[in-house]
């Protein structure tokens, strides 16, 4: 006979916070929102691999590449580069988020010295950099020539056809540095002689490196900047079940922080083949997060296959139809509380904490406050990343308004059948996502910052400088519908609507 739940699946638009005691020191600077990424062990002092901010973007097409991989790492958090499409389309992707910010930047702007003006324009329109390296060969690690930058030419007084050579700044001129230079060094010789890039060279004169002083700069702005052991842009992308020999050791090569298995359905043979896989050729120096689950039992059969985090959710997400097509899911809250004490009684057993990921369900900011206090260490967000500039969907005038698209993995848009692959035929049967628009946000670091700000004021309220103290001390309500409109405005005749979360 089937099993029927007592209690009804609820969502996180049914639960508010109840107010705590809150002392003087309980003020929104003074929160931390630093969460662990990867499990550990009792006893260590910290995770080995830790956001500063608890949020991830979602593994899609219409959210994850690799600009916004640089935009959400500033911030702190962790974008997930989508694995709909070929191996080496998704290495690509993170090399080029990798490379972005390393310190010592290999140049992906170069010409040779026939090159014209027009090349340095049709370059920069094409790579998004200004600076460009001259060089014998026109690559990246040919002899250096000199150095064109924006402040080199002037449209309105020069021909297009005018070759490089008679603009550029030249070597002799440039200041270098040998290609064995420390980082601090380079940041000090960019410092005393006021420059904005700093070639290094090697024994032959050819290009090795580039320092770039906006890259200081944006550290010393960016405070909770996600950077690893080379000083690039932590990065994570997303894998499937089916091609996982394959794909694993090119996103590794590529530079992949962190992988996590995509997939509607985590509670499954696929997903503990995955991981048993990347454990025996990786051992645990790979990270690999699984799932999606929406109870104990998915929980428990995860972590003991060896996940580093587990994703929470199915059929949650705004673009996705996985409940409306097959009658499969949980309300994404009911199922945050219920891993989460699964999380906290295999911690209690065996000593090792595995974080959880509420991926889904999330409509306004204090959605994520909630999902925190309910247990989970971060979030993963689709809609809410997809408004962003930096997502990389077009952007739209529809109806007078600013609009992005932002379409499902499962829509027939994506057709991404592996994630939800059951071992049958390589193709997609039926959709389980939509193809839609969502309002557009402007830049993701303001919308970033703002939707933080709400989420520390709200653990404020609550008495909580951190998110666990956020999870001992959090008192939560079921509400009525009634209650849920007495919460918003009513009542009066609104001048103008402020801009929502969506």
């Amino acid at each position: 006979m089937a099993y029927y739940y007592s209690e009804p699946s609820r969502t996180f638009g049914e639960y508010l916070l109840v107010p705590g005691y809150s002392s003087a020191q309980c003020i929104p600077t003074e929160v931390s929102l630093r969460t662990p990424l990867v499990k550990y062990k009792k006893g260590q002092e910290e995770c080995p691999f830790s956001l500063n901010i608890p949020m991830v973007s979602a593994i899609m097409q219409s959210v994850s590449g690799p600009e916004l991989a640089v935009a959400l790492a500033r911030e702190g958090g962790v974008s997930f580069i989508y694995g709909s499409q070929s191996p080496e389309e998704e290495a690509a992707m993170i090399r080029k988020a990798k490379d972005y910010k390393r310190g010592f930047v290999i140049s992906d702007s170069n010409l040779g010295p026939e090159a014209t003006l027009a090349d340095i324009l049709a370059l920069k329109k094409k790579t998004g950099h200004s600076t460009v390296a001259i060089t014998e060969d026109g690559s990246a690690h040919g002899k250096l020539l000199g150095i064109v930058a924006s402040r080199d030419y002037r449209l309105s007084r020069m021909s297009l056809d005018l070759k490089v050579t008679d603009f550029m700044t030249p070597l002799e001129k440039l200041i270098t540095a040998p290609a064995t230079t420390s980082l601090h060094d380079c940041n000090d010789i960019i410092w005393d002689n006021k420059i904005n890039t700093l070639p290094l060279l090697d024994e032959e004169g050819k290009l090795q490196y580039i320092v770039f002083r906006k890259d200081y700069d944006s550290h010393k702005e960016n405070v909770n900047e996600l950077l690893d052991t080379h000083k690039s842009y932590v990065v994570g992308a997303g894998i499937n079940t089916r091609d996982y020999e394959e794909r694993v050791p090119k996103l590794i090569e590529a530079g992949a922080d962190v992988l996590c298995i995509d997939s509607s359905e985590g509670f499954s043979e696929w997903q503990s083949r995955t991981i048993a896989w990347i454990r025996e050729k990786y051992g645990d120096t790979v990270k690999v997060g699984a799932g999606n689950v929406v109870d104990r039992d998915g929980f428990n059969f995860l972590a003991e296959a060896g996940a580093d985090f587990i994703k929470i959710g199915i059929g949650g997400g705004s673009i996705c139809i996985t409940r409306e097509t097959k009658g499969i899911g949980r309300g994404q809250a009911t199922a945050v509380k219920e891993v989460a004490a699964a999380r906290d009684e295999y911690f209690k057993k065996t000593g090792v904490y595995i974080p959880i990921c509420s991926d889904g369900g999330i409509v306004y900011d204090y959605h994520i406050t909630l999902a925190l206090a309910m247990g989970a260490d971060f979030v993963m967000l689709g809609r809410y990343f997809a408004r962003f500039d930096e997502s990389p969907t077009n952007k739209l005038f529809i109806n007078g308004n600013y609009v992005k698209e932002y379409w499902g993995e499962g829509s027939n848009r994506a057709r991404n059948w592996q994630r939800y692959d059951l071992g049958g035929a390589s193709r997609l049967n039926f959709e389980e996502g939509v193809d839609s628009y969502v309002p557009y946000a402007g830049p993701l670091a303001e919308g970033v910052q703002n939707t933080l700000y709400k989420v520390k004021s709200t653990m404020c309220n609550c008495g909580a400088l951190s998110i666990p103290e956020l999870q001992k001390k959090a008192r939560l309500t079921v509400v009525s519908s009634t209650s849920i409109v007495e919460g918003g405005s009513h009542d009066v005749i609104l001048k103008n609507s402020s801009k929502k979360f969506d």
